[in-house]
């Protein structure tokens, strides 16, 4: 009986801390999930050079596709390897004053990875990027009237103002400013 009040007071201090410490649904909005939704393209928040997420505008000048690049490569090549062990156990029975002993074998299985040889793999090396360059480019993060300015954009623009007219003024969304 005299665990109950340890258990009771144990139990209101749990409550108290998961409350302070948020525990319980207040109605707000759920915190993010790590990416940063900008217009229609999503940016992963491991980006390098992660631009803001304004848009831009431009006259066009070039575009160009980046391709991916791969290498082959090797690696340690792993395999789950098995040992089993057998040991034998005693066993005892007191019944009517007499002693009965027998013994039995019991196996141990030790299962652990182990190196074995090589394997090929793909490596990449670059990542596929698609890049605009824009004059007398006016936005929130470069100052008015730049020349052949460098922006890293989604396939979805680039495809747009790949189709665009030759010096056409386009507005894109960046991802990361350069190439």
């Amino acid at each position: 009986m005299k665990r109950r009040p340890a258990l009771a007071g144990l139990t209101l201090a749990l409550v108290v801390t998961l409350t302070a410490c948020g525990g319980g649904d207040t109605g707000k909005a759920a915190p993010s999930s790590g990416k940063a939704t900008t217009g229609s393209v999503t940016v992963d928040g491991d980006a390098p050079r992660k631009a803001k997420s304004t848009k831009v505008t431009g006259v066009r000048d070039t575009e160009r596709h980046i391709t991916r690049k791969t290498s082959t490569s090797t690696r340690p090549h792993y395999v789950k390897k098995c040992d089993t062990d057998t040991h034998r156990v005693k066993h005892t029975r007191r019944s009517n004053g007499r002693t009965k002993t027998w013994y039995t074998t019991e196996t141990d299985r030790d299962c652990h990875k182990v190196r074995r040889g090589t394997e090929k793999y793909t490596r990449v090396v670059r990542r596929e990027r698609w890049c605009v360059r824009l004059d007398d480019v006016s936005g929130a993060q470069v100052t008015t009237g730049q020349d052949d300015v460098w922006f890293r954009v989604p396939r979805s623009e680039y495809s747009d103002v790949r189709v665009a007219d030759q010096r056409a003024k386009v507005t894109i969304q960046p991802m990361a400013r350069g190439c």
